[in-house]
């Protein structure tokens, strides 16, 4: 078996212009209930993504769903586990911190129309309702020019398209879990007001690019935790690179707004990297944002799901 990005599930492409992040907690009451109705979802979940990709063929619909460190030990519990899942940790520097946050189940979904969004979460729903609760429920869009809501543009780090799978879905390093794919959810609310007052030029220096044109600036011209320098990991000396499908959300009469970042990888040892990196650098975005939420989770293979259903997982 080698990797193959159509077993993967929607890990390594499209940002999507309708976006909807659920997060869910088990109940934990009854376990083998609960692992009966994972099984009954998982199997449920694969048919209504097909159903509605027929119901509106221009919808454009992806989506990914996953299962934390905690909620694979309780619902598949004498299974195999991907080599890297763990529970997230809060990660804290002297001035800044990234804080972990609850979460068993973690559906990402998109699409061209908000209907198709909203059909798919109803529908899923379904059959979790009786046995989660909800953790966070998170409506993302598409800006102007695929711009972050500070108004740069948005993943220009990220690898080509045609490089992504290689970044965001798991090789043959794990077998049974090729195709799979570590997924790190964390919501930022920014103080716009704060960063509104800077001058252009300023937040060029914050964020390493041009605003306008999103030429990265020189070494020189940057400040030295400018999100573009304290974002990097290198392992080995070598950069490395996860697959970005951030998204701006908003409440904008009530002053609310900011960015669900999620980041795809191969190896959550990347995404981690990074992430304690910008806490140790003094990351710009961090001096005029606050960390609401963070969660690994792992996206099963598509073949892994079928797994799933079929309560192979769960012997």
């Amino acid at each position: 078996m080698t990797m193959n990005p159509n077993q993967a599930q929607d890990v390594w492409k499209d940002a999507g212009e309708h976006v909807q992040f659920t997060v869910l907690e088990l109940k934990r009451e009854d376990q083998a209930k609960e692992q009966a109705a994972i099984e009954e979802f998982v199997d449920r979940y694969q048919a209504i993504i097909r159903s509605l990709r027929i119901r509106d063929n221009k919808g454009n619909l992806k989506a990914s769903l996953g299962f934390s460190n905690a909620a694979w030990d309780y619902l598949f519990p004498n299974a195999p586990k991907p080599k890297e899942l763990e529970t997230y940790q809060t990660i804290s520097g002297d001035k800044y911190s990234m804080p972990a946050t609850k979460g068993d189940i973690f559906l990402h979904i998109r699409a061209n129309d908000e209907a198709v969004v909203y059909e798919m979460i109803s529908q899923c729903m379904l059959f979790l309702k009786d046995y989660t609760t909800v953790v966070d429920e998170t409506k993302g869009f598409r800006y102007f020019e695929g711009r972050a809501i500070i108004g740069f543009i948005d993943g220009t780090e990220a690898p080509q398209v045609e490089d992504a799978a290689d970044y965001a879905i798991v090789g043959d390093e794990d077998p049974f879990f090729e195709n799979g794919s570590y997924a790190f959810a964390q919501k930022w609310r920014h103080h716009m007001d704060i960063w509104n007052k800077l001058t252009t030029e300023d937040q060029e220096k914050a964020v390493g690019r041009k605003k306008f044109s999103d030429l990265e600036l020189s070494d020189k011209e940057k400040f030295k935790n400018a999100h573009n320098v304290t974002s990097q990991a290198k392992i080995n000396g070598v950069e490395q690179k996860i697959v970005r499908m951030n998204v701006p959300y908003s409440d904008p009469a009530s002053g609310i707004t900011g960015t669900y970042f999620i980041g795809y990888s191969r190896h959550w040892t990347v995404t981690k990297k990074m992430l304690e990196n910008m806490v140790e650098k003094h990351d710009y975005l961090l001096s005029f944002s606050d960390i609401l939420s963070g969660q690994l989770f792992f996206i099963p293979s598509r073949p892994l799901l079928d797994k799933i259903a079929d309560g192979e997982l769960s012997k």
